[in-house]
């Protein structure tokens, strides 16, 4: 029996061949395209089954290589000296190389024959809420949700930018996003944003593969997002 959905490395820029994205199609082939913005731990094997998970949902899902100018197609784990490199390759990448990377990443989606003629939309997690806030603020999606996107509460000056619709998860107990900085996100984002905060939720609810793994949490929030989604891209 062969798979549901097929996943391959693509090149997301001729000009750049090393930048690079793992692309997942749905089993219907085609559909609206999605753009999936990593975590601090690259494209690993928790966010590879994220893509396949939404492209199980009909999307045709783009996870790009945010590293790919350090290492490419970097697995990091999220303790130790693993989740320590992460934190400084992060800290590496500059806020031009971000936006040249959202914008590279939205284009090389639109462009594949699988989405043509079909919304884009963006969901990141951690550093990639952040960008898929910041890819509705470029006006380059027709729908962008995030989940626990680290830094969005700092950069509220880009709020009056988002155009599309917005849909933002937060865990009550984020160490690192504290519920006064949800309400900073709330406040400035207005009827333009649904904000939801998930009780007794830690940073990372929606990954399995981590300690603060919340299942009630991740499926609550999965299924708002893929109703949201749906209303907005098909």
């Amino acid at each position: 029996m062969s798979e549901a959905v097929t996943t391959q490395w693509i090149s997301l820029d001729p000009a750049a061949p090393a930048f690079q994205g793992y692309l997942a199609l749905p089993p219907a082939g085609k559909g609206p395209g999605l753009v999936l913005f990593q975590e601090i731990f690259g494209v690993n094997s928790h966010i590879q089954a994220v893509a396949r998970q939404y492209a199980l949902d009909g999307f045709v899902v783009l996870a790009p290589d945010l590293f790919w100018r350090q290492q490419q197609k970097v697995q990091l784990g999220y303790e130790g000296e693993q989740r320590e490199r992460a934190i400084a390759m992060m800290k590496q990448m500059t806020p031009a190389d971000m936006e040249a990377d959202i914008k590279t990443s939205v284009a090389a989606l639109r462009a594949r024959p699988e989405a043509a003629g079909k919304g884009v939309g963006a969901v990141g997690y951690c550093l990639g809420g952040r960008l898929a806030y910041f890819s509705a603020a470029m006006g380059l999606v027709d729908a962008a949700v995030s989940y626990y996107g680290g830094g969005i509460h700092d950069n509220l000056d880009r709020a009056k930018s988002v155009v599309c619709p917005t849909q933002f998860h937060y865990g009550e107990k984020d160490t690192g996003i504290p519920l006064e900085a949800v309400e900073k996100v709330r406040s400035a984002m207005g009827d333009r944003a649904e904000v939801f905060v998930y009780p007794g939720a830690q940073h990372g609810f929606n990954c399995w593969e981590r300690a603060s793994y919340d299942a009630p949490s991740a499926a609550l929030a999965h299924g708002r997002t893929l109703g949201f989604l749906a209303q907005r891209l098909f």
